[in-house]
């Protein structure tokens, strides 16, 4: 495994999207702690994503225009509901201070969010390959996708220990929180938008 590849996949990880998003959201409104289950889901849903490339179940997806739409949907329409939730400062999504969700509740949430991008396995088969010299074994295979999913976990629990450094001083000012929910209620649904135009 080199150091190109480890120093790709954090640039990857890093790079904001839904996970990035939703493990944020989660510290703010519940601290270090549903932080740390957020990340976990999402973390689990790459491993998920990574089996399935590896598997080759994306190329059925890929080919299957039908699956890929349906998932995809399903996706969108579960962003937008997470940007309404968000925007309306409400229950589990609030970033307001408030009694923790379940971990199990934060862990599921974060796995059916990344769970339902058809994109990633699809993208997973196409960066791995490039990593791989010819004639590599599934040992390295393996190897690549536990590095990936290890950084992935890595860089959420960053972001997590960073929003949970500034909480405090966030939520002593309602209109840096009133913004702060709009911003994620509109990162949420830009992100809803980019699945909605994405193709297999």
């Amino acid at each position: 495994m080199s150091w190109d590849y480890i120093l790709t996949a954090f640039i990857v990880c890093v790079s904001p999207g839904i996970g990035v998003v939703y493990t944020l959201s989660m510290t703010l409104g519940g601290g270090l702690r549903a932080g740390f289950w957020a990340a976990i889901g999402c973390t689990v849903a790459t491993v998920v994503h990574m089996a399935v490339a590896m598997a080759g179940l994306a190329t059925i997806l890929h080919a299957s225009a039908v699956l890929f739409q349906t998932v995809k949907l399903a996706g969108v329409l579960y962003l937008l509901w997470m940007a309404w939730a968000v925007l309306r400062d409400r229950g589990g999504m609030s970033v307001a201070p408030a009694v923790p969700a379940p971990a199990a509740r934060i862990v599921r949430r974060g796995i059916l969010l990344n769970l339902l991008n058809p994109k990633l396995p699809l993208f997973f088969m196409a960066f791995i390959p490039q990593f791989m010299p010819q004639g590599s074994g599934l040992g390295l295979l393996v190897q690549l996708g536990a590095a990936f999913s290890a950084i992935t976990l890595a860089t959420f629990l960053g972001y997590a220990l960073l929003a949970a450094s500034g909480r405090d001083m966030l939520l002593a000012s309602e209109r840096a929180m009133r913004w702060m929910r709009r911003a994620f209620a509109l990162s949420f649904a830009a992100l809803g938008l980019k699945l909605a135009l994405a193709r297999a």
